[in-house]
């Protein structure tokens, strides 16, 4: 008898799964954007792990996963037991925003499409790192996900978001794409040495190791950037220095801070994904 007590929770488990994986393949409408939520946090955005991964002082405030809203778009030739990447998008405003032209980039290159709504620049920076860390836990569960092409990626506000991330979690993303904004763990010196830009935040040392020999990282900016300054700085003596093995610089030629062009987002993932195959 306490053998039964015992597997049918099991099953019931098991069967639950299968019920909220059929019930999002069923509800794929392949090339349209959907707005979809999730139930729980895995314990890897958990308080702990924030302050662990961050050596925050402050403890995060309360958050609940349940209580937020996310898009996706997942590509019209995507089907079970075709592995696709996975592209997280951290948003400077409330909506996550993207171009119709960037949407068929991604597409293009495999890669399904999640952002959270409510994860502007107003939203404080741990809810947005937890939406994205969350998304990504989740969407593997109902999705078949490559787990070599797992990025996390944003814009201004956002992509300074997605750079930490991509450094803190590297254990989870494999790759980041920092358009027009970019933080690092260390104070970094303007390359014409007038300016220094402030370490934004202290990584777990073991993880570090792991981002500077496993992942990928992109940061793209433009010659009328404002925050061009601050990116090739971290690039040359933040990333570089840092002993990164494989990171691009992408200056646009009379870009200003707006998001690109599609076919720099391209350019981006290509870098990317040529590193995907890469042993350590």
């Amino acid at each position: 008898m306490l053998r039964s007590f015992l597997i049918l929770p099991f099953l019931a488990a098991l069967s639950f799964a299968a019920d909220a994986k059929k019930k999002a393949d069923d509800a794929i409408k392949p090339g349209v954007r959907l707005p979809i939520t999730f139930k729980a946090s895995p314990q890897v955005s958990d308080n702990f792990q924030l302050k662990m991964r961050m050596h925050a002082v402050e403890t995060p405030p309360p958050f609940s996963i349940s209580m937020e809203k996310f898009d996706i778009i997942v590509p019209k030739k995507y089907k079970k037991g075709d592995p696709h990447g996975l592209f997280i998008w951290v948003s400077p405003s409330d909506a996550p925003a993207l171009s119709p032209e960037w949407e068929a980039v991604l597409a293009e290159k495999k890669l399904i499409f999640v952002g959270a709504h409510n994860s502007g620049n107003k939203r404080e920076v741990f809810a947005r790192m937890r939406m994205a860390v969350d998304a990504n836990d989740n969407m593997r569960e109902l999705y078949d996900i490559d787990d070599k092409r797992v990025y996390v990626s944003g814009f201004s506000g956002g992509a300074r978001v997605a750079s930490m991330l991509g450094v803190t979690y590297a254990d989870m993303f494999t790759g980041a794409i920092a358009f027009m904004g970019v933080n690092f763990y260390t104070d970094i010196v303007s390359l014409d040495k007038t300016e220094v830009f402030e370490t934004r935040y202290i990584p777990h040392d073991e993880i570090v190791a792991l981002a500077k020999t496993n992942c990928r990282y992109v940061l793209v900016t433009g010659e009328k950037d404002f925050n061009l300054k601050n990116t090739s700085a971290v690039y040359e003596n933040g990333f570089k220095k840092e002993g990164f093995k494989s990171v691009e610089f992408m200056n646009i030629p009379a870009q200003g801070h707006q998001p690109p062009k599609a076919e720099w987002l391209k350019k981006a993932i290509e870098f990317l994904d040529a590193g995907a195959g890469r042993k350590p």
